[in-house]
């Protein structure tokens, strides 16, 4: 039996307007999961095996942010944060959802 294909832009819409849902107050969120209070940019990175040109571009990051990141003198964004905890444990998931936009 053949598996059904998952259109991930359909998951991706759906989460958007639940997001849209609680953040306005008519719906509550089922769990609550904190942002990271730290990622290792770097670590994450060099796990992949990307320069930092090329991990901020296969990930939608701006290469000074990446730079920034690594050297200490920024720290990512919540939404960021949360996005590289995504991409440390399932890099092609996020390659695919970007890609299928």
């Amino acid at each position: 039996m053949a598996s059904k294909r998952v259109d991930v832009t359909d998951e991706l819409i759906e989460a958007i307007r639940e997001a849209a849902d609680i953040l306005t107050g008519k719906a509550q969120p089922a769990r609550v999961w904190p942002a990271p209070a730290d990622v290792d940019v770097r670590a994450i990175r060099r796990k992949l095996g990307l320069t930092q040109s090329t991990f901020a571009a296969r990930f939608g990051f701006s290469l000074s942010a990446v730079r920034e990141w690594e050297q200490g003198r920024r720290r990512p964004e919540q939404a960021a944060r949360t996005l590289l905890l995504v991409i440390a444990r399932d890099p092609d998931i996020v390659v695919k959802a970007l890609t299928a936009a």
